[in-house]
C-alpha cells in the first residue's frame, strides 16, 4: 500500500504544473505570514515607544501645572495613551487593526469626539483586505486547487489513458482518492507549515492554531469538491478550468462585494465623523447656556457635587466640564444608535459567511485572530471605563477646588 502512495507522489511531482504551484503556495504563505509578523512587530514597538513618551509629556506637564495647582489645566493638558496590543494570531488575519485606530490619547474632555475622530469601518470582511495569510488562503489558494485538480479525469481522458488506469488499478475509487489526497494534502502542508512556524514564534495558544487548521482545511475541501463535481460533467479540461476560474471569480469577489453593497443599504449607518460633529456642536452650545442652568442639569447626574461652591463670574473649570460631559450625554442616543448599527452590519456580515465560504472564512478567522469588528468596539468600551475613571478622579479636585500638585499627576488612573 505504502508503494502504491509513494509511486504516485512520484507521478504527481513529475507532473508539469505540480511543483510550481506548491512552490508558489509555499512563497506566498511565507511572504504572507513574514508581511504580517513584521506589520504586527511594528504595531508593539509603537505601543512600546508611546509609553516612555506619555511619562516625558506628563512630566512636563506637571511641572507648568504645579505652579498654580490648577486642577482645569491638569485635566485639559494632559493626554492619557490608550492602545490595544495585538493577539498572537493578529499577524495571520491582520482585519481592522490596518484601517482601525489601536492606538488613541483620551482628555477627560467629551469623549464621543474622542472616539470617532478615526472612521469605524464595516462589512470590510466580506472583502480583499491587506495581503497576509488569511488572504492568501481565501483568494489564492482556491485557484491552486483549481490549478491541480481541474484535469484530474479529463487530463486522462485526454491523454487516452483513463480506461488503462481503469483496468489496471487493484481499486479505481483508491486511485482518484490517493490522487486528490496527495495533491489536497501537499497543498494544504505549503500553507500551513509557514503559518504554524509564525503562530509559535508569536506564542500563539494551540486552541487558535487547530482552529485555523480546521478553517483551511475545510475551505480546501470545499474548493476540492467543487472541483471533482464540474469535473464530473464530462467536459474538456480547458472548459473545467474556465468553469472553475468563474466560480472563482463570483463566490470571493463578485458575490462578497453585492453581499457588502446589500447590507450597507439595508443597514445605513452614518458615518462616525457626523456623530463627532453633532456631539461637538451641542458641547459648544455649552458656552451659551446660563451657567445655572448647565449645572443643576449635570447635579441631576452627579447629585454628589451639589452643594459644592457654586459657579460665579466668568469662566470657571467646573462649569467646562460639566458641560463636556452633558455633551457626551446628549449624544448618548446617536452614538447607540451608530453603534447598534455597526453591530448589526457585523450579524449580517457573520450570516452571509454561511452562504458565501470566502466572507465566511475571512470572518471566522478575523473573529479567532481578536482583529474583527467586535474586537474594535471592545477596545471602545475599555476607552469608555477608562475615561470615566479620569473624569471621577478629576471631579474631586475641580468641584472642591483643591489645588492639583506634581504628585497628584502620579494617582491618575494609568491604562490598564
Amino acid at each position: 500500500m505504502s508503494s502504491l502512495w509513494t509511486l504516485e507522489a512520484r507521478l504527481f511531482l513529475r507532473q508539469r504544473l505540480a511543483l510550481p504551484a506548491l512552490l508558489l503556495m509555499a512563497i506566498l504563505s511565507i511572504f504572507s505570514v513574514w508581511a504580517g509578523m513584521t506589520e504586527m512587530s511594528r504595531q508593539r514597538d509603537i505601543i512600546a515607544r508611546i509609553q516612555p513618551q506619555q511619562a516625558a509629556d506628563v512630566a512636563a506637564i506637571a511641572k507648568w501645572v504645579s505652579k498654580e495647582g490648577d486642577a482645569g489645566n491638569a485635566a485639559y493638558y494632559t493626554f492619557h495613551a490608550t492602545w490595544d496590543a495585538p493577539s498572537a494570531l493578529a499577524f495571520a488575519a491582520i482585519g481592522q487593526r490596518d484601517v482601525a485606530p489601536y492606538i488613541l490619547r483620551v482628555r477627560a474632555l467629551g469623549l464621543e469626539a474622542q472616539l470617532y475622530e478615526s472612521e469605524n469601518y464595516n462589512a470590510e470582511l466580506a472583502l480583499p483586505g491587506r495581503f497576509d495569510w488569511a488572504f492568501v488562503l481565501t483568494y489564492i489558494a482556491p485557484l491552486l486547487v483549481i490549478i491541480l485538480l481541474h484535469d484530474l479525469k479529463s487530463g486522462e481522458r485526454e491523454a487516452g489513458r483513463f480506461n488503462l488506469l481503469a483496468a489496471m488499478a487493484r481499486s479505481e475509487r483508491g486511485l482518484w482518492r490517493r490522487r486528490i489526497v496527495l495533491r489536497l494534502g501537499a497543498l494544504w502542508l505549503m500553507l500551513v507549515l509557514p503559518f504554524a512556524v509564525g503562530a509559535i514564534i508569536s506564542g500563539a495558544h494551540i486552541g487558535g492554531i487547530a482552529i485555523f487548521f480546521l478553517v483551511s482545511a475545510a475551505y480546501l475541501v470545499f474548493w476540492t469538491l467543487l472541483c471533482l463535481w464540474i469535473g464530473s460533467r464530462g467536459w474538456s479540461s480547458v472548459t473545467n478550468a474556465a468553469t472553475l476560474a468563474a466560480s472563482w471569480l463570483v463566490l470571493t469577489l463578485i458575490l462578497p462585494a453585492m453581499a457588502h453593497l446589500a447590507i450597507n443599504m439595508a443597514v445605513p449607518v452614518r458615518q462616525g465623523v457626523e456623530l463627532t460633529l453633532a456631539q461637538r456642536e451641542k458641547i459648544h452650545g455649552g458656552w451659551d447656556r446660563p451657567k445655572a442652568e448647565t449645572m443643576q442639569t449635570f447635579f441631576k447626574v452627579h447629585p454628589e457635587w451639589k452643594d459644592t461652591k457654586p459657579v460665579e463670574g466668568g469662566f470657571h473649570w467646573k462649569w467646562y466640564y460639566a458641560f463636556q460631559h452633558l455633551g457626551d450625554l446628549a449624544a448618548g442616543d446617536q452614538a447607540k444608535a451608530y453603534r447598534a448599527g455597526l453591530e448589526r452590519r457585523d450579524s449580517l456580515t457573520v450570516r452571509t459567511g454561511a452562504l458565501l465560504p470566502a466572507v465566511g472564512v475571512q470572518t471566522l478567522l478575523h473573529r479567532v485572530a481578536k482583529t474583527d469588528m467586535r474586537a474594535g468596539l471592545a477596545y471602545q468600551d475599555r476607552i469608555r471605563i477608562y475615561h470615566e475613571r479620569l473624569r471621577r478622579f478629576y471631579y474631586p479636585y475641580l468641584f472642591n477646588e483643591t489645588p492639583f500638585r506634581e504628585a497628584d499627576f502620579a494617582k491618575t488612573p494609568k491604562w490598564d
